[in-house]
């Protein structure tokens, strides 16, 4: 009776015992399994983080790229203008230093037919009486005249055609300052927008 009652106590006990661990066990393996589901859920996460920064790492260095290029290909267009501006100079250069050239060479043909004439015309005052030399005296100043006037024609033609070649010459520095221009503005805002981006993802983490 006491000894039956005391196994009775102690196989309860036992009982009381077991459960209480199963209990515990139980609510262990769930603690488990949730710090398990955390911890996935975390590692999902990471990995999703990771993935965004490796494609924002792989558009920035797409941008950067395309920026690279860009700079490059308007390098070479500046260096382009740079270069046909140059042989423009030295094209208008040349130019005018023909026509001066022919000019002095002009002048140079007048001033030896202005003696010719002067010595031909001492010679015909010798032989010939005055109303000739006068009658030629006459023709040769028309002469003069008239090659005055086509020369004076031609140096305004000239004229014309150098400040025209000067006035391209501006243009084609002003369009190699607007290039230039262009490609510096297009750099910065490459640089704006990377910043932004980066700002865009300091501020989605």
């Amino acid at each position: 009776t006491f000894q039956t009652n005391i196994l009775t106590e102690l196989k309860n006990w036992k009982l009381s015992l077991i459960q209480h661990h199963k209990l515990q066990m139980r609510q262990e393996k769930e603690k488990h399994a949730t710090q398990v589901k955390q911890l996935q859920n975390e590692v999902e996460n990471l990995k999703e983080l990771l993935h965004a920064y490796e494609t924002s790492i792989s558009r920035k260095d797409e941008v950067i790229t395309n920026l690279s290029r860009a700079l490059e290909k308007q390098k070479e267009r500046v260096e382009v203008m740079r270069r046909f501006s140059l042989w423009r100079i030295q094209h208008v250069k040349a130019k005018q230093e023909e026509c001066a050239i022919r000019m002095a060479d002009r002048h140079f043909q007048t001033a030896l037919m202005k003696k010719v004439w002067a010595a031909w015309r001492s010679v015909c005052e010798e032989r010939w009486k005055d109303n000739v030399a006068k009658a030629c005296q006459l023709r040769a100043e028309d002469v003069c005249v008239q090659l005055t006037n086509d020369y004076e024609a031609k140096i305004a033609e000239l004229t014309a055609t150098v400040e025209q070649a000067n006035a391209e010459i501006l243009r084609l520095h002003s369009e190699r300052e607007q290039y230039e221009d262009t490609m510096k503005k297009a750099f910065m805002r490459g640089v704006c927008a990377l910043n932004l981006e980066a700002m865009t993802m300091f501020q989605s983490k």
